[in-house]
């Protein structure tokens, strides 16, 4: 009888302690943040942010991680159409939601630039507090061309990102929130390729006019999955 007793005593507090942890964590009002895998991904790509995130008190509820684009063709992902509706529908439901009626962005190499397009095409830049790139081609890939010469998959052409692009050209010098970083490797294995990371002089995966530019000794997928901390001081 008093092990039973004991157990009655301690499920209540149990129960008590979880609600007043949730109670917390509901209570704390922080940007809504929207995080953006990168080309043929997925969203469980940032599970080491999310993970941190949640470490530092968000809820599930203020996390969105869109489902974008094909999984087994990655040269037929661009950044026009059918790609841009999960994104787009994150972001407008981010911003509807936020208790600070700002959120944060933060994508991962094709998932940078295509929530940047998102971004410009619905003008949403001014309810973007912190906008971060990872591994993005800002400034185009030299394995894609440059456009319109050899440009020959979707991801490369038009609406993709062979160097000069319309899409690029058009997203060059725009903001994409109030703050806007880039983190970038010149090592990395997609956008330095062809042994080049830089399109006039400059690290593509850099932002015009961004606040701060970031390198790091690691790959494409490493920028991603071993800067979960980083990420998230850059949004705080």
């Amino acid at each position: 009888m008093k092990r039973h007793w004991v157990f009655a005593i301690a499920v209540p507090c149990l129960v008590s302690l979880s609600s007043l942890l949730a109670g917390t964590a509901q209570a704390a009002c922080v940007d809504n943040v929207v995080l953006v895998h990168g080309n043929a991904g997925k969203p469980a790509d940032f599970n080491n942010t999310y993970a941190e995130l949640q470490f530092r008190g968000y809820t599930a509820a203020q996390i969105f991680r869109p489902d974008w684009g094909s999984k087994t063709c990655a040269a037929c992902n661009d950044h026009n159409g059918s790609e841009e509706t999960p994104v787009e529908n994150a972001i407008i439901d981010a911003i509807a939601t936020s208790c600070t009626g700002k959120i944060d962005v933060i994508g991962h190499s094709m998932g940078a630039t295509l929530s940047a397009r998102v971004i410009d095409r619905i003008a949403a830049r001014t309810y973007v507090d912190a906008f971060v790139g990872i591994a993005g081609a800002f400034r185009g890939l030299w394995t894609c061309g440059s456009y319109p010469f050899n440009v020959i998959t979707s991801t490369c052409g038009y609406w993709g990102l062979s160097v000069g692009s319309p899409l690029l050209n058009g997203l060059s010098g725009k903001r994409f929130g109030t703050r806007m970083y880039s983190m970038k490797s010149w090592t990395d294995q997609v956008v330095c390729a062809t042994g080049v990371c830089t399109v006039g002089g400059i690290h593509s995966s850099q932002i015009a006019g961004e606040t701060a530019s970031y390198s790091f000794a690691t790959g494409h997928f490493g920028l991603l999955t071993g800067t979960a901390v980083f990420q998230a001081d850059r949004i705080r």
